[in-house]
């Protein structure tokens, strides 16, 4: 552990708080339809879309018509991406002639882009054509990372309406995320990638040939604006197999910095958005705050994990630390940071092999996506997942003080809070229930490359990941099997619209309700005693999930390396 390290934390979390608020005060202009700099260019577009799909953007709609339009609009997404792949071999834009993609494969990386986890059974750059990457993979990017920042505004609108039966229109917010947020950052995004080194060109392969005289076939493509909305986005899904380990995808230092900070700056404004939306700015800072707990204290765990390295590294000399599956031009630091902002925010993008941290170190990845990913989380899906643990808090503090929970002028009641734990309980449910079968099920645990606790963590990791919209991989597990792709993509389908639709209930709810003033015995929610309260509920909620796997995954697997065995 350096300097220099503890300053590359310290940096990364100055400029993501730095970020937030311009950039919370510019999202909640675009979601109100109000005028930005961008809408002398944006808005005849955006007028002209209203009007060639036949979207009345003043009419707005009933949670249950949002949350079924929202469902339509991802069965034409999968539609889209499976037919493109099974149909690969014949479309253009093909410049390495690759064949069709299997069905079970297919069906898997279709669910996998729709629910924004981009779980990747296929190496990119030996499996997919150019036009699969950019029509399959690419648009839905966009279109996924847009639909969870769409929910998040409609579930904050819940809030802060009263009496009302609306949270706004799906076509509308989709279309505006898209245009007003998402697109312009992206494209300046992938020019500064392009200036960075990495490649865009629709152009074949390039052929090279080796010092030694042998010839060597080094795979391109349109990178750059692939890797721009997988970070900005948080989706994940890498153009090459290596993902952001790859030169190609995060060629430099700087790269890196500026993909780690992407991956987080939607997610933190969202929490500004919620404060301004509701009419009290300061209503973001806490949850924010709650999420900026539980980062710091992963990375400093997963920090010091890595840069201390286990016994059995220092039995065969390998003292300063865990180096093995890092790129050396990345280090320990910004591995270890990446990783637990890439599992904290579901984005899925590695810059280094999760598999090879030690075991301590991969573990806090693996609790960053068990507790929902809510620490800042995927666009959208990290602030909604929040507001369910927020709900629970508030639920919990009425019962301590007797009276009934009020947030934010609504009055919590039984029905948000069933709504709030089915929502959270049925990702346990998924990603348990799967590891129980896939560590018994012969034809699973054929899959697994190592034994003991370690091959357990990397089923578990794998089906934790898949839940939890993430798409990471713990590696050493072969996925692209028939019970994999189906079972992982099952997993992914339920981790994200399970959880989707018990939010947009409690939107409904929530909206319908008439606003109450604060009274003397309101539970203040803007001051430190709320944070710890939040973090305490969802460390406790978290714990009664996650620290059975973890007894028998990773923690005792970090208790027998540092005894000296390797799994």
């Amino acid at each position: 552990m350096t300097m220099i390290g503890w300053l590359q934390i310290i940096l990364f979390c100055v400029i993501t708080v730095a970020l937030t608020k311009p950039l919370g005060w510019y999202m909640t202009r675009v979601f109100n339809g109000e005028r930005t700099f961008l809408s002398p260019v944006l808005r005849p577009i955006e007028a002209g879309i209203y009007r060639f799909s036949g979207v009345d953007e003043k009419r707005e709609q009933h949670w249950l018509t949002y949350t079924v339009a929202m469902l339509l609009f991802h069965v034409g997404g999968f539609l889209i991406i499976y037919g493109v792949m099974r149909l690969q071999a014949v479309l253009p834009f093909n410049p390495a002639g690759q064949s069709a993609v299997a069905a079970d494969l297919s069906f898997n990386t279709a669910i996998s882009f729709i629910t924004n986890t981009n779980w990747q059974n296929y190496g990119g750059e030996s499996t997919l054509s150019y036009l699969v990457q950019m029509l399959g993979l690419t648009h839905q990017n966009f279109l996924s990372a847009a639909t969870g920042i769409a929910l998040a505004v409609a579930l904050i609108r819940g809030f802060s309406r009263a009496s009302a039966r609306t949270v706004g229109n799906f076509w509308v917010d989709v279309t505006r995320c898209s245009l007003y947020v998402m697109l312009p950052i992206g494209i300046v995004y992938t020019l500064f990638l392009v200036w960075q080194g990495i490649p865009q060109t629709l152009g074949d392969y390039v052929e090279a040939t080796t010092l030694e005289g042998a010839k060597q076939t080094i795979a391109v493509g349109p990178v750059a604006s692939q890797v721009a909305i997988k970070m900005l986005g948080t989706n994940g899904g890498g153009f090459f197999n290596a993902n952001a380990a790859h030169p190609f995808e995060n060629p430099t230092a700087l790269s890196n910095f500026i993909q780690m900070l992407s991956i987080f700056v939607l997610g933190a404004a969202l929490t500004n958005v919620f404060g301004r939306m509701v009419g009290n700015e300061r209503q973001g800072w806490p949850i924010l705050s709650v999420m900026g707990v539980l980062f710091v204290a992963g990375v400093v765990i997963t920090y010091w994990a890595e840069a201390n390295g286990t016994s059995t590294l220092h039995a065969l000399g390998l003292t300063g630390g865990n180096m093995e599956g890092k790129e050396v031009r990345f280090g320990i630091i910004a591995s270890s940071l990446f990783a637990v902002i890439t599992t904290a925010a579901s984005c899925g993008a590695v810059n280094a092999m999760h598999d090879s941290f030690t075991a301590l170190g991969g573990m806090i990845p693996l609790i960053n996506m068990q507790l929902g990913e809510i620490i800042v989380g995927g666009v959208g899906a990290g602030l909604y997942g929040m507001l369910l643990f927020v709900v629970l808090a508030i639920f919990v503090a009425g019962l301590m003080v007797g009276r009934t929970p009020e947030y934010v002028g609504k009055k919590i009641e039984a029905r948000e809070v069933k709504m709030a734990m089915l929502a959270i309980l049925v990702l346990p449910l998924m990603y348990l229930g799967w590891t129980a079968v896939g560590v018994v099920y012969p034809a699973a645990v054929a899959s697994m490359a190592n034994a003991g606790p370690h091959g357990f963590t990397e089923v578990l990791y794998a089906f934790t990941s898949a839940t939890g919209n993430n798409g990471s991989a713990f590696a050493g597990l072969t996925g692209n099997t028939f019970f994999y792709n189906l079972t992982l993509a099952s997993a992914m389908f339920v981790g994200r619209f399970f959880m989707i639709i018990p939010a947009m209930a409690i939107a409904g709810s929530l909206a319908a309700k008439k606003s109450i003033p604060p009274s003397a015995g309101t539970l203040p929610t803007t001051g430190g005693l709320f944070v710890g309260l939040v973090v305490g509920v969802i460390l406790i909620i978290g714990g009664l999930t996650f620290f059975p796997a973890l007894a028998l995954g990773p923690t005792v697997e970090h208790l027998a390396m540092n005894a000296g065995q390797i799994f």
